[in-house]
Parts: C-alpha cells; sequence; structure tokens
C-alpha cells in the first residue's frame, strides 16, 4: 500500500519535472481525488514549499519560479526501480555499457541515505538475469537517437538473414528493443515503404543533412510487431490448427498486444482455424509450431513438412 508521506514526496517531483499541473492531472497521476490533492498541496506548503495557484481553465498547480529544491530523495520502492532497471540494463546487454551502468550505482549509492544503501546491496547479492549471449546492435544507437531526435536521414548497409547487402537510404522514426534486440522502424526510400530493421544487421550508419517529418501518431513498436508477423518472406506457409478462431486469437494475444494485426492472418476453417503467413527460416517456424497449444497439419509448403518430419526424427532418436 502507497502511503500518503510517499505521494505528497511524488506530487513534489511532479511539480519539479511538470511544471504547471492541473488538480485533476494530478489525481489521475497519483490515484486519488481532487479533495486529497487539495490536501497535499498543504502540507508541501506547511513544510516550506512555495507554491502557485493558478485559477481558471488551464489554471492548476506550480512551484514558485526561481525555487530550487533540495538534493534528491529516494524512497525505498523508488531505489528499487532503479537498482532492478540497471540489473536488467547490464544482464541483458540493453546498452553494452557496464562501465557506464556501474557509474550510475556509484553515483546513487552517494546520494542515498545510509538505510537505503543497504537496498542496493540486497538487490545486487540476491536478484539476477541470464544474460543475452547475442549481439544487440547497441553500438548504433548513438547515431540512431540522434537521427531520429534531429529527425535527419541516415545512409546504412543492411545485410539480409541469407547474407546479401545493400545500400539504403533510410528515415529513421523510432527505435525498439525487443527480445534482446534492437529495431528501427521508418521509411525506407529503396522500397518506398515503411520497414522495420534489426540493427546488428546494421553497418556503416551516416547521418545525412536531409531532414524528414515522421507521419503523426507513428507507433515503432506496433510497426515492428506488424512487420514480424505479416512481412513477405521467402517461403509462403499454410497450417491447420485443430482449435477454435476465438481460442487461437486468445493465445495469440499473449504475445502482442495489437492482436487485431493479426486477425486477418487466421481463417476459420470448418472446425479448424487456417494460418497462412510466411517464412525465411523453416526450422525457427517448427521451433514457433512445436510451442503453440495446439495440434496442427501443415498444409504447404513441401519443404517445411520435410523439415518438420527431420526434426522429429532427431528428436526421437534422441529419446
Amino acid at each position: 500500500m502507497i502511503r500518503p508521506t510517499t505521494r505528497v514526496l511524488t506530487l513534489l517531483e511532479l511539480l519539479q519535472a511538470k511544471g504547471l499541473l492541473s488538480g485533476a492531472d494530478i489525481a489521475e497521476r497519483l490515484g486519488v481525488d481532487r479533495r486529497t490533492v487539495r490536501r497535499y498541496i498543504s502540507v508541501l506548503e506547511d513544510i516550506g514549499i512555495p507554491i502557485m495557484t493558478e485559477q481558471g481553465r488551464y489554471g492548476g498547480y506550480r512551484l514558485v519560479p526561481g525555487f530550487k529544491l533540495p538534493p534528491l530523495i529516494f524512497t525505498e520502492a523508488e531505489v528499487q526501480v532503479i537498482m532492478l532497471a540497471l540489473l536488467a540494463v547490464r544482464e541483458q546487454n540493453v546498452l553494452d555499457d557496464n562501465v557506464a551502468v556501474e557509474s550510475v550505482q556509484a553515483k546513487l549509492e552517494r546520494v542515498i541515505p545510509e538505510h537505503l544503501k543497504k537496498q542496493i546491496q540486497t538487490i545486487s547479492n540476491t536478484v539476477q538475469l541470464i544474460p543475452s549471449q547475442q549481439s544487440s546492435g547497441y553500438h548504433h544507437l548513438v547515431t540512431l537517437t540522434h537521427a531520429v531526435q534531429s529527425r535527419l536521414g541516415i545512409h546504412m548497409v543492411y545485410q539480409s538473414p541469407q547474407g546479401e547487402t545493400m545500400q539504403r537510404r533510410f528515415d529513421p522514426y523510432g527505435l525498439v528493443f525487443r527480445a534482446g534486440k534492437w529495431y528501427v522502424g521508418g521509411f525506407c526510400h529503396l522500397r518506398q515503404d515503411l520497414r522495420s530493421f534489426r540493427l546488428d544487421r546494421l553497418s556503416d550508419i551516416a547521418c545525412t543533412d536531409v531532414h524528414f517529418e515522421p507521419p503523426a501518431n507513428f507507433d515503432a513498436a506496433r510497426h515492428l510487431q506488424q512487420s514480424l508477423y505479416k512481412a513477405q518472406r521467402r517461403y509462403a506457409v499454410s497450417v491447420l490448427f485443430d482449435a477454435d478462431f476465438n481460442s487461437v486469437m486468445a493465445y495469440m494475444s499473449t504475445a502482442t498486444s495489437n492482436i487485431e494485426d493479426l486477425e486477418d492472418l487466421f481463417v476459420q476453417d470448418g472446425d479448424g482455424v487456417v494460418l497462412t503467413t510466411s517464412t525465411d527460416d523453416f526450422q525457427w517456424f517448427i521451433l514457433w509450431l512445436a510451442r503453440l497449444p495446439f495440434k496442427f497439419v501443415i498444409k504447404s509448403p513441401d519443404e517445411l513438412k520435410a523439415a518438420l518430419k527431420e526434426h522429429a526424427q532427431k528428436l526421437l532418436l534422441a529419446s
């Protein structure tokens, strides 16, 4: 249960970071009613925090201009959040920069109270994550984040899963970290369409002086999900699942927050559901099928059927 003191400190941080905030906005962020917000404001004023109240339709609360807050004060829960985030960054190779991670942790230990340092030591000593051993493409992040923020197009070299390389001119709209990999989404001038690329397949990335305007409300994560499921790959695939449409959709919803992006890949066929998609890698697709909780029959292509039989024979020989 969140204590009132924690919410008051959170309100102080919000006013410092956001400037003017309406009572309704504060109430929503803190999960309290407007009357409680006014009480929290009074608490801050009682301890000497100067707060201005602006009336009217666009009014709200703000700190008096020029007021300087004291050094950062972290709650126990906030320390846990920061330490778990640092642990995830280090162990999952999100940034591939352990020096920076260790530096942040050292600075954190210098500014927090003594009793909270035990939280850092406890988390460091008791929590482990299995790290990703694959390259994430972190070394491209600095260039790409600058390009995204500045809305600058880039030149790059892309290597396909088959090893083919090609020059691309690309407008990067956003970056996504998914399953141990970094991706960039945006507009590919070669294909004249939106594309998502894995960063560890890119090289020779350089910003140009050509500016672009991204489309309104572009969601890089959603586009990546759509690309992973709907991209036209080398081999067309058709699979019949021994399940009803609602059961398949319910299971698939655990893999994506935008299930509507996948619905047109599945069609009810009698008592079963047919998936029509494509793949570049039969072995990956077989492993994906094996994880599903439904019985299935591969309708096409014959090469996928053969790959499945070979994989099944290996498993039988190992048993």
